[in-house]
């Protein structure tokens, strides 16, 4: 429910537009700090895809680092004056890499990920190229330059009867094909013999427990709660071989896992140095399907009724952000206030118009704002320019997102 106080803030604003309550992403800061158990937590930028809403995070005692979606937004935050950088997918970006080896202290402070020996070689065929522009006269040294940081992600998914049945159910995200302690290992021989590279860091994402809602009595809700829990054992034995043949090979500076629907798990398995999360701090409408924790709703989009076509409905402008991943209800946003709303159902959320129905209806007039949360928390942002930031019933700040900066990911 959203409170009367927020609702007051906002009224006679311009919308449709989108709504951060500070005080709950505040109280959402302290919530997963107290839930890592101690454990530093790294900030998944692509979640909230808000400098200002970065910063505020980074400013508080437990986190420490970004997760970056992109070497562009590594970059462009790298900038900005933060440090401690990840990149959390393997990039094949040239124009970036290479802007990663010229610019001063970038590569001290940026780490990039890979899974594979030809992301190594793309990174060694941009320096090879970066050296002989800038000698033409010689030849060029594919070693040369600052050492690159890197990272190695490790498939951290569950596959029922692996041993009979391979990856043929594979639950979880498709990432890395690095899965077990051998090929992490022999990976990792191969970043060491690697001229200009140097391997800091490992990281294990496990999307089934982390992004997978399991609340609810349903058979499709219990034989997930029963899915984690087998995958929380395996991942504990399969990650702390994988750490160890690794760390035989040479010193990490850090291992990162979890997410936010994993924090309980992640931090008690003691093989990770530090845990990663973003979206827990908007809580998106996707996070009131898990059992493991409840953080408060923070980032909304309000757009104004502009229609009334008949008793019990009211039509809303636009409306229809939906978010990625398999399409199905739970991808809808949230209509989060007022109460007793639906969609219609042969129309539901659109690019133009949201056509909504119920007791709701009923005292909402032409011009009122009807509140929504989106199904997924970074996405958002990618609708907007601006968060338009509340703080009890008064707006006190207005965030640039990377959108409205011009920032493509």
């Amino acid at each position: 429910m959203v409170s009367r106080e927020l609702r007051h803030a906002l009224r006679g604003l311009a919308a449709p537009a989108a709504v951060l309550d500070r005080d709950a992403f505040d109280a959402n800061l302290d919530t997963l700090r107290l839930r890592a158990r101690g454990l530093p937590i790294r900030v998944a930028t692509k979640s909230l895809r808000t400098p200002a809403a970065i910063e505020r995070a980074l400013s508080q005692p437990g986190y420490s680092g970004v997760l970056t979606y992109s070497l562009p937004e590594a970059l462009n935050l790298h900038a900005r004056g933060i440090r401690d950088i990840l990149l959390g997918y393997p990039s094949v970006d040239r124009a970036s890499i290479r802007a990663l080896l010229a610019e001063a202290g970038a590569t001290a402070n940026i780490t990039l990920m890979i899974d594979c020996t030809a992301h190594l070689d793309i990174i060694d065929e941009v320096r090879t190229e970066l050296a002989a522009a800038e000698a033409p006269d010689r030849e060029a040294d594919s070693g040369a330059g600052a050492s690159v940081r890197i990272c190695i992600d490790v498939d951290s998914s569950y596959r029922l009867g692996e041993g009979l049945l391979g990856d043929r159910v594979h639950i979880g995200a498709r990432r890395s094909p690095i899965r077990d302690a051998e090929a992490a290992a022999l990976l990792a021989e191969q970043v060491h013999a690697r001229p200009g590279a140097e391997l800091v860091g490992l990281m294990f994402y496990e999307g089934q427990i982390a992004g997978t809602a399991d609340a609810g009595r349903s058979p499709r809700q219990t034989a997930i709660r029963a899915m984690q829990r087998r995958s929380i054992a395996e991942l504990a034995k399969r990650r702390t071989a994988v750490v160890a043949a690794v760390r035989d090979l040479g010193e990490l500076e850090f291992v990162n896992g979890g997410g936010t629907g994993s924090f309980e798990s992640s931090a008690a398995e003691g093989t990770l140095s530090e845990l990663a999360a973003g979206s827990g701090l908007f809580s998106p409408g996707l996070f009131d399907g898990y059992t493991r924790f409840r953080h408060e709703p923070a980032a909304y989009f309000v757009t104004p009724v502009v229609r009334r076509p008949g008793p019990g409905w009211v039509t809303v402008f636009k409306g229809g952000f939906i978010a990625s991943g398999v399409p199905g209800v739970d991808r809808l946003p949230t209509i989060a206030w007022p109460p007793d709303l639906a969609y219609s159902g042969l129309e539901g959320p659109g690019e133009v118009q949201t056509p909504l129905h119920g007791a709701g209806a009923e005292d909402l007039r032409i011009g009122d704002l009807v509140w929504f949360r989106h199904a997924k928390a970074g996405e958002l942002a990618e609708h907007f320019n601006d968060l338009i930031v509340v703080s009890g019933s008064r707006i006190v700040e207005t965030w640039s997102t990377y959108r409205g900066e011009g920032l493509v990911l």
